[in-house]
């Protein structure tokens, strides 16, 4: 197996293993918040991530993490010298509470407006509590986030200099997207991506076999984080993607060529695929054994 694949296989299995029963620790972790490249910068924890990029007119916040984590974030974007009352806008990847607990609090305390996918923007406004969540119910309710925005498939948000494209990947959640956007070190721009999570994961009983189009939907979403202009990847859980080892071995070597791989987001969509077609076919298995 392709190594870069191996160790995507070994994070998503890790992130499965901390939704499924206790939370991982590294979830509340602190991190020093640090530069990715440009005006990208990471203020999250050890094991969730949350994206600041900045502009003389105005910043971007993507996720907030968990609830009891926001003064944490707001004391890494203040380290970094940025005001909490620059962030003009947040947005987010999926509506769940590791990643999207703290938004209410991060709303209220910058000031800034909140935006997402239809279906996350949903999620978002019930504060976690969505039935077409295939893991609702078994994740922990966060503050319920209002008002919020929606961003159509495809759109660019602006603040200021910075363009944000969404990208819808549904699956994990209904709303899940995905973000890119572009950061310049110099004469050199490169294209981020903040991929959403391809783990198909759901309570007891959920079955994605059960709805086709949803199937259908889930299975677009590998070919659209595919073909993603993705220079360097980032996800909402770091080890998913290996992206603490890219930016240790880019402090190492003091180049950002370790982080820069233009064939990750293909890596991420094909190390999640056959795990979904894996699920699929053991819903099969288990109905067929049910006799239904």
């Amino acid at each position: 197996m392709n190594p870069f694949i191996r160790t995507l296989c070994i994070g998503a299995a890790v992130v499965a293993a901390s939704l499924a029963h206790a939370h991982d620790p590294r979830w509340n972790q602190p991190q020093q918040p640090f530069r990715i490249y440009g005006n990208s910068w990471y203020v999250g924890t050890q094991g969730l991530g949350v994206i600041l990029i900045t502009s003389p007119q105005g910043h971007v916040l993507i996720d907030g993490t968990m609830e009891e984590n926001a003064a944490q974030i707001e004391a890494n974007i203040r380290a970094l010298g940025f005001r909490l009352r620059d962030i003009k806008l947040i947005l987010n990847s999926h509506a769940h509470f590791d990643h999207a607990g703290a938004i209410a609090r991060l709303a209220h305390d910058s000031g800034a407006a909140v935006a997402a996918s239809e279906a996350g923007a949903k999620e978002l406004r019930s504060g976690g509590n969505d039935p077409d969540d295939p893991q609702y119910g078994m994740a922990t309710r966060y503050p319920a986030v209002t008002p919020v925005k929606v961003i159509a498939d495809g759109a660019a948000v602006r603040v200021g200099s910075v363009a944000i494209t969404a990208h819808y990947t549904p699956g994990h959640t209904p709303g899940s997207t995905s973000w890119t956007w572009l950061s310049c070190e110099k004469a050199r721009c490169v294209t981020l991506a903040y991929v959403d999570s391809l783990t198909a994961l759901g309570h007891d009983g959920f079955r994605y076999s059960d709805d086709p189009a949803r199937v259908a939907r889930f299975r677009r979403s590998f070919a659209t984080v595919a073909s993603l202009p993705c220079d360097i990847l980032i996800t909402p859980h770091p080890d998913a993607s290996g992206f603490m080892q890219k930016v240790a071995a880019r402090d190492r070597e003091h180049s950002s060529a370790a982080l820069i791989d233009t064939s990750a987001c293909r890596n991420y969509a094909a190390a999640a695929r056959p795990r979904f077609e894996a699920r699929l076919a053991k819903e099969q298995q288990d109905a067929r054994e049910a006799g239904q």
